[in-house]
């Protein structure tokens, strides 16, 4: 009987133990998209895992952030009678407004909005591509039209705001401002565009102007990514001309490759491997870098610029993974690809993590790796449990936990990376957003 008494408290007691992290920010909380909780299940229930809430919420691209007991997304509202073109590259002025929506984490409801005007004048009008900030009492957002926010966490309250195409002279890019915004200290350092003005550090309490640095045509929509290398904390931008590093503390130009990117998509976050720093992008395909101390070295890059004639890793939306010297990443018509790191030597692809009954153009999957395994989320709506190594793809599980709902590449898709915190998923579509429980068996 003793021993039947001390099962509840033994359960208690190992909850209590087990990490639980928040996903405050874009990729989670080191900015690298690994998911480090534990007490995470193993696979998934026949009938499915369980739903703790569903919220309904306006259209976007931007995926949410989970700090701190609260969950914070961006959306669009259509103002009345208006509707999105059907040709999604339509670029005519479509009237509406952005909102920045907090949801209290237990059960998912709505505790404020933020909403402010906002006519869009982009390609794929769905809604908002940021994922918010949250740093202390302050979460940070980026709209589509360059609107940027300081708000308090607690009451939705505008602290300062800056607006990119007034303040900076940017001009929208064809599928508006989209690089996740970086925290470095003091500094709110972003992606905007115009004069002199690619990249722009923010005073994250005032909004005040630190440094602005680079000149490129376009800005493209890579988020700023900090790496240290030979002891020095290294911020690179990757527009779609060069990949660059900067003094973040400065905005000093430190070194430049050029690395073309047509039509602007300089996309998926910047990968670092001891010294090793590797982009991808659609059209132009994979580049190595080497570090040194002074500019970097080649070690490879993919010879064609083509979308669908593809030997190494043309990504256009998901950021890869690189473990073990491989690299794992989705290329341009949905090939879940395995490479080797140091030659882009292809080893192995599957379509079954993402569309699996014939190779789709900007067919996609988001990766998480946790532990030896990897969560991988694709436009059907599907949450996979597999394991990726070089001898292959193996799946342990999967389940359905959204509806694709956008309609913007000619099929229906969700396009919104997921967060993990609190041992479960919190996924949008252009309709609701889902908290679903990956608890192991018996914990909260």
């Amino acid at each position: 009987m003793r021993s039947h008494l001390r099962l509840p408290f033994l359960t208690l007691w190992l909850a209590a133990t087990l990490s639980a992290d928040d996903w405050p920010q874009w990729l989670g909380p080191q900015r690298d998209g690994v998911w480090r909780e534990t007490g995470v299940l193993e696979s998934f229930p026949t009938n499915g895992p369980s739903v703790r809430w569903r919220t309904p919420i306006g259209a976007g691209y931007a995926g949410p952030a989970v700090a701190q007991g609260r969950v914070f997304v961006l959306d669009r509202q259509l103002a009345r009678g208006a509707a999105n073109p059907d040709n999604a590259f339509d670029r005519s002025s479509i009237p509406g407004t952005e909102r920045v929506v907090c949801l209290d984490e237990r059960d998912g409801t709505v505790l404020w909005t933020h909403e402010y005007d906002c006519p869009y004048t982009v390609s794929y009008a769905a809604g908002p591509r940021c994922t918010p900030l949250v740093e202390g009492s302050r979460v940070f957002t980026l709209g589509t039209e360059g609107n940027l926010l300081c708000l308090d966490t607690a009451t939705g309250r505008v602290v300062w705001s800056r607006d990119f195409k007034t303040d900076f002279a940017a001009k929208t890019p064809t599928w508006g401002f989209a690089g996740h915004p970086l925290l470095d200290g003091n500094r709110l350092i972003c992606l905007v565009g115009g004069p002199g003005s690619v990249a722009v550090a923010f005073d994250r309490d005032t909004g005040r102007e630190l440094w602005r640095a680079l000149d490129a045509k376009e800005p493209g929509y890579c988020p700023p990514t900090l790496i240290e290398h030979g002891g020095q904390r290294q911020l690179i931008l990757w527009h779609p001309e060069s990949v660059n590093a900067l003094d973040p503390a400065t905005g000093r130009l430190l070194w430049s490759v050029p690395f073309e990117s047509r039509f602007g998509l300089s996309i998926p976050t910047p990968r670092l491997v001891d010294d090793r720093l590797f982009v991808t992008t659609f059209y132009n395909g994979s580049l190595l870098l080497r570090l040194t101390d002074g500019e970097p070295e080649v070690l490879w890059r993919s010879k064609k610029a083509s979308e669908k004639d593809t030997t190494e890793l043309h990504s256009i939306i998901p950021t890869p993974v690189i473990a073990d010297g491989h690299i794992y990443g989705v290329c341009s018509y949905g090939q879940l690809r395995c490479l080797k790191l140091a030659t882009g030597e292809r080893v192995w692809e599957t379509l079954a993590a993402t569309t699996p009954e014939k190779e789709t153009r900007w067919g996609n999957a988001f990766l998480i790796p946790h532990g030896d395994r990897y969560f991988l989320f694709n436009e059907r709506g599907e949450l996979i449990l597999a394991r990726l190594t070089p001898a292959g793809y193996q799946e342990i599980s999967r389940t359905k936990i959204l509806e694709p709902t956008n309609r913007d590449p000619g099929r229906f898709v969700v396009w919104s990376h997921p967060a993990f915190a609190n041992r479960s998923v919190y996924a949008r579509n252009d309709q609701e957003l889902v908290c679903v429980s990956l608890a192991a068996p018996g914990l909260p």
